[in-house]
């Protein structure tokens, strides 16, 4: 069965980032529609989503590959502020563990100090000023 599913999409695009987003908003859209209940809304909601998606799949299984790969290369282009955005999110997060990170009064660079130094005088690399903080 695997080799069939192979063979069969052998030559098709696949799954990129921009079929994932149409899915899953395509999906949200759907169940967001379904608790509005019996309204003209919800029913325009509910095509949207299916239409979102249908869309998603035809990109998945589409000989196009070219077009396709511009597509995404586009979505990325214009998505990227707010995936860089929650990407240092994410990686301040993971660093809270080992790291505090404070704000330099003057520039307000970032500056990272390690935790368990104690009280200790930060120079900021960015404009040289130093202040005491506690890490």
């Amino acid at each position: 069965m695997k080799e069939k599913i192979i063979r069969f999409m052998q030559g098709r695009y696949g799954v990129d980032q921009l079929s994932k987003f149409l899915l899953i908003v395509g999906l949200v859209v759907v169940l967001v529609s379904a608790f509005l209940g019996n309204n003209p809304i919800a029913l325009i909601l509910y095509l949207i989503g299916w239409i979102f998606v249908i869309y998603c799949y035809f990109r998945v299984f589409s000989r196009n590959v070219s077009k396709r790969y511009s597509e995404n290369q586009t979505f990325l282009a214009k998505t990227y502020g707010i995936r860089n955005f929650f990407q240092k999110q994410k990686n301040i997060w993971q660093q809270r563990k080992v790291y505090h990170i404070y704000t330099c009064p003057s520039c307000k660079q970032k500056i990272r100090i390690p935790k368990g130094k104690g009280k200790i005088e930060v120079r900021c690399p960015k404009c040289g000023t130093t202040f005491i903080k506690k890490s």
